[in-house]
């Protein structure tokens, strides 16, 4: 114990003195977070509309205070005619147009029906379908405020209700997936130049000489960067639950210790990629295209696995953050139990002694 507590010092001495490091455990980390949290998001504020008010009722004016009292417009009040509002959408200005016909209340109060015509962009089809749902949502919530007189018989209303995340916020969906993501390629890229960098330094023939046991150097590489991980983890959940406002309905302690067999199943496949590449570049270049890639596509926090071709599906099995992916979104968003997330966990626990092993098994004790 005494010697790899010393082996254990002697990394974190490495990882202090390394400022390109600490940068990239620290800062690249926080500026991910934030930069996906806030910036790469399916939620859509504040777009550019116009409102073309023709009724100039009472009726129309309600629905139009409501609209402009959404966060989701920003709203321009007008009186256009059809080609000018074909002019505006040519030239980008606008998102969407609704446009309240003559007689609007008058139609609404004697024929118990009226009519809004709401045209969207449709060149960027999930924004259109997107701004036209957060339309038809307003005008339902006006016509359920209506007296039951004036509703129309026979009329079918569909009540929607959306779980875990109500207010169709961003960040909920992509936080899961940058916490997968940032762990994961942290950690492997950190871990990876690790052994290598001895070679290229020239202190593997120190470490080889000495009486420490391949197994001992291994776990040495790894513990100072599973600190400064769990750590970071901190500063990702505290920026997600203040910053993004994503609340943690589950166990914070369970979320903890999925995500540090996250960091161990990632420092187990960093050192995995050192033992079997020759030069730091390579190493790095390994851990970004073997990760980055996997993680953004295979994860499903992007795209729904369920929906891509079967081989991609068979393949998404060996990435672990699909499995982190489906344990954040259990404990974080839905406040579920370990009992719900025990498949997940076990295989992430497998991938962490799998990588281990193939670690070992490839580390040389004897110098090419």
């Amino acid at each position: 114990m005494k010697q790899l507590l010393s082996f254990i010092r002697k990394e974190f001495i490495h990882v202090w003195r390394d400022p390109k490091t600490l940068v990239m455990l620290f800062g690249f980390p926080i500026v991910q977070i934030v930069l996906f949290g806030f910036a790469l998001t399916n939620e859509i504020k504040y777009a550019n509309i116009v409102v073309v008010d023709n009724a100039k009722d009472v009726a129309s004016q309600q629905i139009i205070n409501k609209i402009e009292g959404s966060k989701f417009f920003s709203v321009q009040k007008t009186l256009m005619t059809p080609s000018a509002i074909d002019a505006a959408f040519k030239e980008g200005k606008i998102k969407l147009a609704v446009v309240f016909p003559v007689n609007f209340n008058t139609d609404l109060l004697h024929l118990n029906k009226a009519s809004i015509q709401v045209i969207a962009d449709a060149s960027d089809p999930n924004t259109a379908t997107q701004l036209s749902s957060y339309i038809t949502t307003i005008v339902a919530d006006y016509q359920a405020q209506l007296s039951p007189t004036m509703s129309a018989p026979y009329s079918i209303v569909p009540e929607v209700r959306m779980l875990y995340n109500p207010d169709l916020k961003g960040a909920p969906n992509f936080v899961p997936g940058v916490m997968a993501m940032v762990l994961l390629l942290v950690c492997v890229m950190m871990t990876s130049v690790s052994i290598v960098r001895e070679k290229e330094l020239g202190t593997m023939e120190i470490l080889l000489v000495s009486p420490v046991k391949p197994l001992m150097v291994i776990i040495a590489k790894a513990i100072p960067y599973l600190v400064l991980s769990i750590v970071n983890l901190g500063v990702i959940l505290v920026l997600s639950v203040y910053a993004l406002d994503v609340p943690i309905k589950g166990s914070v302690l369970l979320l903890v210790f999925e995500s540090t067999l996250l960091i161990l199943t990632a420092l187990a496949l960093g050192l995995f990629i050192s033992t079997i590449t020759s030069s730091q570049q390579s190493a790095m270049f390994a851990s970004m295209l073997g990760m980055m890639l996997p993680t953004m596509l295979l994860s499903g926090y992007l795209f729904p696995i369920e929906n891509m071709p079967v081989v991609l599906q068979v393949i998404s099995n060996i990435v672990p953050a699909r499995w982190y992916y489906v344990i954040v979104k259990a404990v974080m968003l839905k406040g579920l139990g370990f009992a719900s997330i025990w498949k997940e966990t076990l295989i992430l626990a497998g991938m962490a002694v799998f990588f281990t092993g193939l670690s070992l098994r490839n580390f040389k004790i004897r110098l090419e």
